[in-house]
């Protein structure tokens, strides 16, 4: 028999505020590798109730040992995080009796999970709780644009590239600040769907010629679309958002190059809903184990 319930490894705030609600729900946790903010601080820090359940309960001193402790293992968002949990590594040391929740988590290791009849359950693949991203994702977008910025929303010409599930949360709530808003897709079904929710838009192929119009660009699509062709023709005082996934959707080297403000914003939620994301991803967890 496992001596803890639930192992607790990697991720960010979110993953630190999962703690405490664990243990409100009568779970005994182990936890490894809740670490470093910005501040070099480790996450668990952020909250005093995790911190008195880190000194209640456990933290493991290595991967193994934490997978070893638990049968139940939850993981952040994306799941694999830099010299804390190896996707390879994990997947030698989990076992049949284990279930496994994380998000981003990569397919093949989804399959091999499968194969194995290990349970795993990524988050992101679950329509509620993707939604429930977007939101917040799509909240700290426009506080990032607002700090990084020292103009309005109100009124701004603001493009937004892609109008997926974030893309059109963001729309909509840049609208709700009364932003001029343009829909940039390379869809018709995402421009014709645009505009019938009151939105300008922009085809794909036009984008290049017309980048120069705004004063934020958003970008949601996890492809390299804004390249130094469009990054040539921006507005010098324009915000660029990159709220895609990996590696984003814009040329980083040739930003810098021509002094584009152009910021890669990953784990929105994780920085400015840290709480609330939490109690979302325990209510699923626990109501799946």
């Amino acid at each position: 028999m496992a001596e803890y319930d639930i192992a607790v490894i990697g991720g960010d705030k979110r993953t630190a505020y999962m703690v405490p609600f664990f243990r409100e729900s009568g779970y005994k946790v182990i936890c490894f590798g809740i670490q470093e903010t910005e501040d070099g601080e480790r996450e668990i820090k952020h909250s005093m109730e995790a911190k008195r359940s880190m000194e209640a309960d456990g933290y493991a001193a290595s991967l193994r040992e934490a997978v070893d402790a638990a049968d139940v293992i939850v993981g952040g968002i994306p799941l694999e995080k830099k010299g804390v949990l190896d996707i390879r590594e994990l997947s030698r040391l989990i076992r049949k009796r284990h279930t496994i929740f994380g998000g981003v988590i990569p397919e093949t290791f989804r399959q091999e999970c499968g194969e194995r009849n290990i349970v795993c359950c990524d988050f992101m693949q679950v329509e509620s709780i993707a939604v429930f991203n977007a939101v917040a994702t799509a909240e700290g977008a426009i506080l990032e644009a607002l700090r990084h910025k020292d103009t309005n929303i109100h009124r701004s010409k603001s493009l937004v590239i892609g109008y997926g599930r974030c893309g059109k949360i963001l729309s909509d709530k840049l609208k709700g600040l009364s932003a001029l808003v343009t829909v940039c897709s390379g869809s018709q079904t995402e421009l014709a769907l645009a505009d019938a929710y009151g939105m300008q838009t922009l085809a794909l192929e036009q984008l290049g010629e017309k980048a120069g119009e705004y004063e934020y660009v958003y970008n949601t699509v996890p492809a390299p679309l804004i390249d130094k062709a469009v990054l040539q023709r921006l507005n010098r005082d324009v915000l660029v958002i990159d709220i895609a996934s990996g590696n984003g959707g814009v040329d980083y080297k040739a930003a810098e190059e021509l002094s584009v403000h152009a910021r890669h914003c990953l784990g929105l939620p994780g920085k400015y809903a840290c709480r609330i994301s939490a109690r979302c991803l325990t209510d699923y967890v626990l109501g799946h184990i």
